[in-house]
């Protein structure tokens, strides 16, 4: 670089920089001065990035105060509007979280210039030598900024209190506004059918001009794509359909050739048929909205009457789905409960009709909102369909549908059980109190529940049930579903019943997730509400001052297990192509194999941890704390991990070596993390700890080579050559072709035995597991070639001599000898 290429202000910082430090040099300064000078250094790079953090944080902050004064004013002008209200309670809720994601930012920031403050040290007191400017100007920079940052992080608490207090407010205001809705009351008088008579009537004649012009506008201007959207909607329904019965037709359709199907099948049957075609037909219509809506087909005015029409259309549907189902009105032998013929039919029937009423209720109350018919309207339409559900819920309670104890469905039933006709009447007869003291709303909200939420719970009932008979022990296997995968991946009988646990979490989980939010919709939950509840419980749940993601654990683990497979591959691929094609020896693929599984586990592991958002400085700090704790309690288990790895980085034996450490001798089959698996000659596995293989004496008989010097005793009588001998036995093995010649065999005389002479033939073999072979060969050779020399390999013999006790005649002892043996027979 040119010097005149270098800046002014830099040489010009430089050389200040290089003075201060020479001044402290002179002046004697301590090494903390030096540190506060590398400091003040450091802290003037990051001084831009500090400001710039500062600068941002405080527009943040700015915007966030605009944004809750926007948030007070749409709350004052949607008091009366609940989705609205739910949609910025979940904001504000937002701006609590921002503001204490933002406070906890800072105070890492303050964290971090306290620290840089205390090595910085205290300014110097009277009479101390003074320190560097640039040390005094980098505290006072230090001190400002923290003074800064602690107004930004007040001005951060008192938004974020700000927005808690419209969150709870919004919360009392929907609270009361449900309550008002809920329990208004109206006074029932003949005048108010007059009305809703005469307000039916201009309804009416509202609605049909409103749908005439529709239609006429949508003819004439809006045909094509009127056109396409029927189009699209009817093949999006013949696809969805289809694809349902291409998934799960074997599930939902009744196989009446079956004569009597399990418990299981039915309570499959009834909760697969209701789900997977309900679910169709909500996407159809769904995507049927979405396209009319899309092509610009609907009107303002027009499109949440299509929205509650298809509503209607699919409330029915379900409802009547679940009946059919649950009750199967003309198939005996797939219902679920015990109920005759007429009574299934009877009960299926005031079912759907109280899914009718009530949807049709919900139907005409959109359509009056649509027109601006007058409350009154809404009151009346509600006044009859809460008493016709009424009535019909008392007429229930009367009948004797139960099935007769010899369980002919067609035969007369008996009453219900004792508890359920007085829970219908009461419920009855509530709804016609409600609705005869004016409590129009009250009646109207409890018919809904009736309907809609008993019929999502006898959903969520069945689905339940289903996954519990499913997850029995080898309930699963028998299935179609288990069938087929027992034919086609030949899953075994432990493997099917894994999965049945498997599928039987899944039913539970999807009826739960699936049912939970209906219910909470029809209990005046909006959708903000139940997404915001979601979103906290997968991601954000606190205990104490623990913070836990559902989320972020579930991501961790499916990391960790990527991590796992990734792992296992490059374990697999490094043994298979790099070291095999190498023609590496097989102790040094395992130590490779083995070090990759390792690091790579370990990776995963941190990965996956750090992606659950735990903390890993948290868990360091635990692991410091328990370091003493695991010293003493996991010593040996530590110092058998340490010996693997030892064993593994410096090998003083792999596997298939040939070793022999105490009383153990085998091959080395496999080396782990805690022990070492050495098979014997008899085939017995015997498992030695790694600390004892590093602490003890081992033998490897192929630690660097697998020659193997065999030694051979051989001894013949007295009176043979030994010369001879010598000869015969280095004949016999120089005509072994797998003796080593470099070293040469020898024979050594040994000894003199007490009846032979001792020799040792002793030769060098390439690979020591030909020896028991060779040697039994040699040893072959050498009788032959002994028998055809005339060499006489002895035996040991041995001369009995039988001595006379001291004292006796030894002429008696053999005559009273003869007498016992002529006398024996007579004995």
């Amino acid at each position: 670089m040119n010097r005149s290429s270098v800046p002014f202000p830099m040489m010009l910082r430089a050389l200040v920089m290089t003075l201060v430090i020479f001044a402290g040099i002179a002046a004697g300064g301590s090494p903390p001065l030096f540190g506060g000078i590398a400091m003040a250094q450091e802290a003037q790079e990051a001084e831009v990035t500090a400001d710039s953090i500062n600068i941002e944080m405080r527009d943040k902050l700015g915007g966030i105060r605009q944004q809750l004064e926007t948030l007070q004013e749409a709350m004052q002008r949607d008091v009366r509007d609940d989705a609205r209200l739910a949609e910025l309670r979940v904001q504000a809720e937002e701006i609590v979280a921002q503001m204490q994601e933002a406070s906890a930012t800072l105070a890492t920031r303050v964290q971090q210039i306290q620290a840089r403050l205390t090595d910085l040290g205290e300014p110097p007191q009277g009479g101390q030598p003074p320190e560097p400017p640039l040390v005094t100007e980098e505290r006072n920079k230090l001190l400002n900024e923290r003074a800064e940052i602690n107004v930004i992080v007040e001005d951060a608490e008192q938004l974020s209190s700000t927005a808690t207090q419209l969150a709870n407010t919004i919360t009392t205001i929907r609270r009361n506004l449900f309550t008002q809705t809920l329990f208004r009351h109206t006074e029932i008088t003949p005048q108010l059918f007059t009305d809703a008579g005469d307000a039916y009537v201009t309804e009416l004649r509202r609605f049909g001009n409103a749908m005439g012009s529709w239609l006429s506008f949508a003819w004439k201007y809006k045909t094509l794509p009127l056109l396409a959207a029927v189009f699209l909607s009817l093949a999006a329904g013949l696809i969805f359909l289809s694809g349902a019965y291409r998934l799960f037709g074997r599930f939902i359709r009744r196989d009446h050739a079956d004569g009597g199907p399990s418990y299981l099948r039915r309570l499959t049957v009834a909760f697969a048929s209701t789900v997977v075609r309900t679910m169709s037909l909500a996407a159809f219509l769904a995507a049927s909205y979405l396209l009319l809506e899309g092509f610009s087909v609907l009107r303002s005015d027009i499109a949440p009457i299509i929205a509650a029409l298809f509503g209607f259309i699919w409330f029915v549907y379900f409802v009547s789905r679940l009946t059919y189902a649950v009750l199967a009105p003309n198939e005996p032998e797939w219902r679920l409960v015990r109920l005759t013929d007429r009574g299934a039919r009877l009960i299926g029937w005031a079912v759907i009709v109280m899914a009718v009423v009530n949807g049709l209720d919900y139907f005409f109350g959109t359509i009056s909102e649509a027109v601006a018919s007058p409350l009154i309207l809404t009151i009346a339409r509600s006044l009859v369909a809460s008493s016709i559900i009424g009535i019909i819920l008392i007429a229930l309670s009367f009948m004797r549908p139960v099935l007769a104890k010899e369980g002919d469905p067609t035969a007369p039933g008996r009453p219900w059980p004792r508890f359920l006709p007085l829970t219908l009447r009461l419920i009855g007869a509530l709804l016609l109190f409600a609705v005869l003291a004016g409590y129009i709303g009250f009646a109207r909200f409890v018919s809904t529940q009736i309907v809609l939420t008993g019929a999502v719970l006898v959903t969520i009932y069945i689905g339940l049930l289903s996954g519990k008979a499913v997850s029995k022990q080898g309930a699963f296997g028998r299935t179609a579903m288990g069938e087929r995968l027992a034919q086609r991946l030949k899953w075994g009988e432990v493997a099917l019943d894994q999965a049945g646990l498997v599928a039987g979490l899944a039913i539970y989980a999807f009826a739960l997730l699936t049912g939970i939010p209906l219910i909470l919709l029809t209990w005046g939950f909006q959708v903000a509400d139940i997404e915001s509840w979601f979103y906290r419980f997968f991601t954000d749940i606190t205990i104490g001052n623990i913070t836990i993601s559902l989320v972020g654990i579930v991501g961790g683990i499916l990391l960790f297990g990527l991590g796992y497979l990734v792992t296992r591959w490059v374990q697999k691929w490094v043994d298979s192509n790099v070291m095999a094609r190498s023609q590496v020896d097989v102790g040094v693929r395992n130590s490779v194999k083995t070090g990759i599984g390792y690091l790579g586990i370990g990776l995963a592991v941190i990965i996956g941890v750090s992606a659950a958002g735990i903390n890993l400085s948290s868990l360091a700090l635990v692991a410091s704390a328990l370091s003493v704790g695991i010293g003493f309690g996991l010593q040996n288990v530590v110092s058998n991990f340490v010996s693997g790895l030892i064993l593994l980085v410096e090998r003083p034996f792999k596997v298939g070596d040939h070793v022999v450490t105490g009383t153990t001798e085998g091959i080395v089959k496999r080396i782990s993390v805690r022990a070492t698996e050495i098979e014997t000659f008899r085939k017995q596995s015997i498992i030695v700890p790694n600390s004892d293989l590093i602490n003890s004496p081992v033998g490897n008989w192929t630690h660097r080579n697998k020659i193997q010097r065999s030694e051979i005793p051989v001894s013949v009588a007295y009176g043979s050559d030994p010369e001879r001998v010598i000869a015969i036995l280095l004949e016999i093995v120089d005509a072994v072709p797998e003796v080593l010649r470099n070293p040469e065999p020898h024979v050594d005389f040994v000894a003199f035995g007490a009846s032979s002479l001792d020799f040792e033939l002793r030769f060098h073999l390439a690979d020591y597991s030909d020896g028991l072979r060779i040697r039994n060969g040699v040893r072959t050779d050498i009788l032959r070639r002994f028998e055809r020399e005339g060499i006489e390999i002895p035996y040991t013999r041995q001369d009995i001599m039988i001595l006379p006790r001291p004292g006796r005649d030894p002429a008696n002892d053999r005559r009273g000898t003869e007498d016992k043996v002529e006398g024996g027979d007579g004995v």
